[in-house]
């Protein structure tokens, strides 16, 4: 069992090789992550890339009226600023701490060196974008042809598999606006699940009781994110 404090929690660090995280170590710096801080906005130069550990970091796609929707959510099991070595150094999408906790971050330019110079680094980095992208485009295709409940019980596994426990600290107005949906909408579909009983929810707390229930609930968009993960990023237990 890691420490707490152990950047090797996030998944992608924890799978480096070990010449390739003696290297590194020097370099990460913990941070904390308060609930709504934004890590960058839409077109902005990235100075740092982010490895969760026990927070969740939202990717939002803004409109000019202000609305926005989550396009990916990445926790423990990933990075946040994968543009910083795939060839710019900005996004369209604006970066939002989801669920408060720790992070490790890395100085972009140290992150896009050791991904050229690095075969390991490139291949992990590669096919974690590869998996990130899935994410994304299978977060289109479930807010186009599935119902809220189905969302919503997708948006709740993915945030479960970015973190370590159960609980998620979340508001219905936080949710919903992840979700591009009216807050109305999220507590109808979050009554149900309770009612259900495969979730409580109280002052902000949702904590998952009926993991399996909520997987059958849902649409077919979590699976297939979730088989994608773990084909292409298989856990490696650090030592």
């Amino acid at each position: 069992m890691l420490p707490k404090t152990d950047p090797r929690r996030n998944h992608l660090l924890a799978s480096l090789p070990r010449d390739v995280w003696e290297r590194w170590l020097p370099h990460l710096e913990v941070v904390d992550l308060p609930l709504g801080k934004v890590l960058y906005e839409s077109g902005s130069q990235q100075r740092h890339v982010y490895f969760p550990t026990t927070a969740i970091v939202s990717l939002l796609f803004v409109l000019e009226s202000g609305s926005s929707a989550e396009i990916a959510v990445v926790g423990m099991e990933g990075m946040v600023g994968v543009s910083v070595f795939m060839g710019g150094s900005s996004t369209p999408s604006r970066a939002v701490v989801q669920s408060a906790g720790e992070c490790y971050r890395l100085n972009a330019h140290f992150m896009k060196e050791e991904f050229h110079k690095s075969a390991p680094v490139m291949h992990l980095m590669l096919r974690y974008t590869q998996a990130l992208i899935t994410q994304m485009t299978q977060t289109a295709v479930c807010n186009r042809h599935h119902t809220l409940d189905q969302q919503l019980c997708r948006w709740l596994l993915l945030s479960l598999d970015r973190l370590p426990g159960s609980d998620l600290v979340m508001t219905q107005e936080l949710i919903a606006n992840m979700l591009g949906v009216r807050r109305e909408g999220v507590t109808e579909s979050a009554l149900k699940l309770q009612r259900a009983g495969l979730i409580s929810y109280a002052r902000g707390h949702i904590n998952v009781l009926d993991r399996p229930g909520l997987e059958k609930r849902t649409c077919e968009c979590y699976e297939v994110v979730k088989k994608e993960y773990d084909r292409l990023l298989p856990r490696t237990v650090a030592v």
